[in-house]
């Protein structure tokens, strides 16, 4: 058996929703198709689908083994692309998404400087504070702050960010500086309507998650919004430490609740599984990759300094 081709076969049929649609997709027969699956299952000794006549699902080894399986795909694929790469200049359009801070503050600069090295690609930023279907809406590459359920996506780190909860020096001395979490109950907030509740903040206390309903005296989809109110003492607001760098870092906003940040949230360059690396693509992550790593450290580093004041 061909099993570079049983992995191929498999997750073709998980993408596909049918053995009869993977079956066309790849140009061969259906009872082929069930052949290979049936091949791959005894190899493995376990079963990677439950199939009725109506419906397909995947078992808990079998997911566990496409993602692995994609990984793997994935992993041949760029090593045989690689090769012939290196003889393809990049050119033509790169079109890459972000979130708005993050992309103004890090994937920006880091553009520009891959566009002096590579006059004949021209790049399409995409600044959104929203998650960003690459696939629907054509994107090649994606900078991303968030977790990544999504094994359809292949992730390269660039580091972690911390979430932080933060004041201006006249809220603290007209409120006081909150001991733990639920100190904030009744007090003013300020809060940012993306990926997370505006009105549920959550924390980590010792190990234990604990979810805070804030009162919201300002909610906004903007984040440049919502850090000018923090800092004019509208409430306390609650946001990704890149956000809220300059401010701290200026003395206009302090950090507070520190030990209750709990666990950073990841940074990927991401890209679809399913669709071949451009050289484009590949040589923006080659060239993106340590740039931006090397950013977000000098932020960690920001942020336990003297200059990144906290108070607890």
């Amino acid at each position: 058996m061909d099993k570079l081709y049983a992995i191929e076969a498999f997750i073709k049929i998980v993408d596909a929703g049918s053995i009869t649609a993977a079956a066309e997709a790849l140009g061969v027969s259906q009872p082929s198709m069930v052949r290979t699956l049936a091949a791959l299952e005894r190899e493995l000794g376990v079963r990677l689908l439950n199939r009725t006549t109506r419906r397909m699902s995947l078992t808990d080894e079998g997911r566990d083994y496409c993602e692995r399986g994609r990984q793997i795909i994935t992993a041949v694929e760029e090593a045989q692309q690689s090769l012939s790469s290196r003889r393809v200049a990049p050119r033509g359009l790169l079109r890459i998404a972000s979130s708005v801070s993050f992309g103004r503050t890090f994937v920006a600069p880091v553009v520009v400087e891959f566009l002096a090295e590579h006059p004949e690609v021209n790049i399409e930023l995409l600044l959104l504070d929203r998650v960003v279907d690459l696939v629907e809406e054509g994107m090649d590459i994606a900078v991303r702050v968030a977790k990544l359920p999504d094994s359809s996506i292949v992730a390269h780190p660039i580091g972690e960010v911390h979430r932080v909860v933060v004041a201006s020096p006249a809220l603290i001395r007209t409120h006081g500086v909150p001991k733990e979490p639920t100190d904030l109950r009744g007090k003013p907030c300020v809060s940012f309507t993306g990926v997370v509740s505006p009105g549920q903040w959550r924390f980590i206390e010792g190990r234990k998650p604990v979810q805070v309903q804030v009162k919201n005296a300002l909610v906004t989809n903007q984040i440049d919004a919502g850090v000018h109110a923090c800092v004019h003492g509208a409430g306390f607001g609650r946001f990704l430490c890149h956000h809220v760098l300059e401010q701290i870092s200026a003395g206009k906003l302090v950090r507070i609740l520190k030990e209750f940040e709990g666990e950073p949230t990841p940074a990927n360059i991401i890209y679809p599984a399913a669709r071949h690396q451009s050289p484009n693509s590949r040589a923006f992550v080659r060239f993106a990759q340590p740039r931006l790593k090397e950013r977000l450290q000098e932020l960690q580093r920001s942020g336990s300094s003297p200059g990144f004041r906290s108070v607890t």
